[in-house]
């Protein structure tokens, strides 16, 4: 009675374009997770990840509790023994090392680095 009918006629149902311009700011608030969240976040666990498979006999390590000691002795696919002072070792698993401080070289290239030294002292 009070409402004309052109005004109640414009209040129709929304269409098919109207809907998603509705969803259109959650899809770019999870795209924004997307880049600055989600995907730093797994690039950042596969470098973790890569480091702990890394890990060999004389790393200096730093544990997850925050102790700092040498890989003694790599026992397993997860487990690990630290030497954390002179004679004090202890088994950590491999999933607590935090950082790895310091790398050695692997025990391949020093082979290698030493063919070629002596190599280098059989010329002069």
């Amino acid at each position: 009675m009070f409402i004309s009918t052109a005004y109640a006629q414009a209040a129709g149902g929304a269409d098919g374009a109207g809907a998603l311009m509705q969803f259109a700011p959650l899809i770019l608030i999870f795209v924004v997770f997307y880049f600055l969240l989600i995907r730093p976040q797994q690039k950042k666990q596969k470098e973790h990840k890569a480091m702990l498979g890394a890990i060999r006999r004389g790393d200096k390590i730093v544990t997850a509790g925050g102790l700092i000691g040498t890989v003694a002795k790599v026992v397993g696919d997860d487990e690990l023994s630290v030497e954390i002072a002179e004679g004090v070792k202890v088994k950590v698993a491999r999933g607590m090392v935090s950082t790895v401080l310091s790398k050695t070289e692997p025990a391949k290239n020093d082979v290698k680095d030493d063919e070629k030294d002596e190599e280098e002292t059989k010329k002069d």
